[in-house]
Order: C-alpha cells, then structure tokens, then sequence
C-alpha cells in the first residue's frame, strides 16, 4: 500500500532516515558492557522514549516492497533486540507486513536470521503475544513452505508448545494460537506427529472450557490434524474419542451445539475412514499401506467405540458411522 504511494523523493531518502532510526532505537538498547546486562543501564544513557518514538516512525516508513524492503530488514531487526515491548511491537508490524507483501524468494535471503529472532520472541510480553504468533506463522509458512521436516518449524513449534504449556490457562494466549497456527499445520502435514505428545494434552484441557469460541477453535484444528496425519496409528487415538464423546454430551448445555456436534461428528468419521482416503488415493502402493494400517488400526477405533455406540445420548452419530461403514465396504 505505502510502496504505491511514496514519492520518488521519500525513496531516495529512506536510506539515510532508516539509518538514523535503527541508531536511535539502539541508543536505548541493552549494551552487553553495561553491569549485570540492566535494562535500568541502558535507560539512563537515553530514555527509551526516543527509541519508542523512532520504532513508531520507523514501521510507517517500512511499509515498502521489494527491492526496498532489504533497507529496513536491519533496523527491524534491531526493533526486536530492543527490551522495550514497545519497540518490539513496531518491528513485528513490520516483519507482518514484509511477509505479506514481499515473496519467499526475496525473503528467502533474511530467512534464518529473521526465524530465529522469531523463535527468541515467543516467549514475549502479553501485549506482544498476538504479533510474535503472526509474524512467526507468516515468516515460516511463506519461507519454509516447500520444507515440512525443515529445522525451523522444530524450533519455533516447540517454542510456542512450551510456553502454552507453561500457561495453558491463559485464555487470551490460546485463543490467538488456535485462530492463527492453522497454516503452520497445514504446511507440516505428517511431521505433525512428531508433536502430538505436547499438543494434544493442550488440546484436550481446552476442549472443555466455558467458552464456544475456544470449542470450536480446538475442534477445527483437531479436524486438520485428523485430515493430514495418521492419528489412528498414534497412542492419543482412544483418549481423542473419549474426549469427543464427552465433547458432544456436553454440547447440549451450549448455545452452538449444532456447531460442536457438527465438528465432532466430521472428525469421528474421518478418524473410522480408512487412513489417508482423502489425499493417498493417486498411487497403488499408497493405497495398499493405507488398508494394512486400517486392518492394524481400525478395531482401535472400534474397541473404543463400542464402549459408547448403545449409549441413547449417542443415538444421532452412530447411524451416521454405521453409514460411513457401509460405504467403506462397497467400495
């Protein structure tokens, strides 16, 4: 949007104003002589006032595009060294918008050293939280896409699992998590599984909150999970049915019940279809490891079910898993 509109003169400029945005934002920066690393050190020589004012006018005048972008990338960067959260923040904005607008390929040169000031973040300030997991996502989907098993989606997953596990009833943190990691799912697939044991202790634990919105965020993702991994294979699968069921029982005292049932139901038949039917039907061989893990793992799915499949609460589903059965079979 701003690269449309800056005039030839600001272009020529952002150079020499960009330079003295990254040095006044530094003047305030912790100093690795200053005694014990102290942020009340590193106030005293300039008030972080004029660092904050500077990452304000900085993240205005960084809403460029290439070839520009790689003017700002180093005072960005310093943004986020910064101990202020108000600092940081502005240079997250920036990074947000970079991502957006900029492609893999030119971002694909600052990759490393942008995900990994990604990953020193995401253990930030609360007002930060939402920024850090948005930029973190767009940053490693855009540059990481074609790379499922790549380092880096290791790092900053683990990062952001261990910090919701130190805090996992912080409302506020999960909620962004839930509503923006969906694309970092998406671009891991089957390396999902390597997470499974920090993920799904949190999803079960909010899966049972007060609130709708938090319901339908963990059901939606658990449905992604379902669609790109072999979760029947995995050890979760009899405690993720459990889970479900009480889910869609406790889904009658709710004002989105259709919603909840909706979502529970779809996972329970994707997890009693045949492993992988939707995405590994293209080659022979696929679909003949599909149907061994299926006879492997079905009656899993089958021994946990029959502990519900005569209950009269559970009258609506199990017509519907019954059907899905049949079609299994004549096909």
């Amino acid at each position: 949007m701003y690269n449309n509109l800056v005039l030839e003169e600001e272009k020529e400029l952002l150079p020499q104003v960009v330079k003295l945005f990254k040095e006044r934002i530094k003047e305030s920066s912790i100093d690795n002589k200053d005694e014990d690393n102290e942020i009340s050190a590193a106030s005293a020589r300039t008030p972080v006032g004029y660092a904050i004012v500077a990452a304000h006018q900085f993240r205005w005048f960084g809403e460029v595009g290439f070839p520009l972008f790689s003017l700002v990338i180093p005072c960005a960067l310093t943004t986020l060294d910064h101990w202020s959260p108000a600092v940081k923040g502005q240079g997250m904005i920036s990074f947000i918008h970079l991502a957006k607008n900029v492609n893999a390929a030119e971002l694909g040169w600052y990759e490393d050293v942008i995900l990994d000031i990604c990953c020193r973040n995401i253990a930030c300030d609360d007002m930060l939280w939402h920024h850090v997991v948005e930029m973190s996502v767009l940053v490693l989907t855009s540059t990481q896409q074609k790379n499922p098993r790549s380092s880096w989606f290791e790092k900053i997953m683990n990062e952001m699992l261990s910090h919701l596990e130190r805090q996992p009833r912080d409302k506020e943190r999960y909620i962004i998590w839930l509503e923006l990691i969906e694309p970092v799912f998406s671009a891991m697939g089957l390396v999902l599984l390597a997470h499974f044991r920090h993920i799904f202790p949190l999803l079960f634990q909010w899966m049972h909150k007060d609130d709708d919105k938090t319901i339908l965020l963990v059901l939606q993702r658990i449905l992604t999970i379902t669609k790109l991994t072999w979760i029947r294979n995995s050890p979760y699968i009899e405690r993720l049915v459990d889970e479900l069921i009480i889910t869609y029982k406790e889904a009658a005292m709710r004002r989105v019940r259709e919603e909840i049932r909706k979502d529970v139901l779809q996972i329970l038949i994707l997890l009693h279809k045949p492993v992988f039917l939707h995405s590994l039907h293209t080659h022979k061989a696929r679909h003949i490891l599909e149907c061994e893990v299926d006879l492997c793992k079905g009656l899993q799915f089958e021994a946990t079910w029959n502990k519900y499949k005569d209950d009269p609460n559970l009258s609506a589903i199990a017509p519907s898993l019954c059907s899905e059965k049949m079609a299994m079979v004549a096909e």
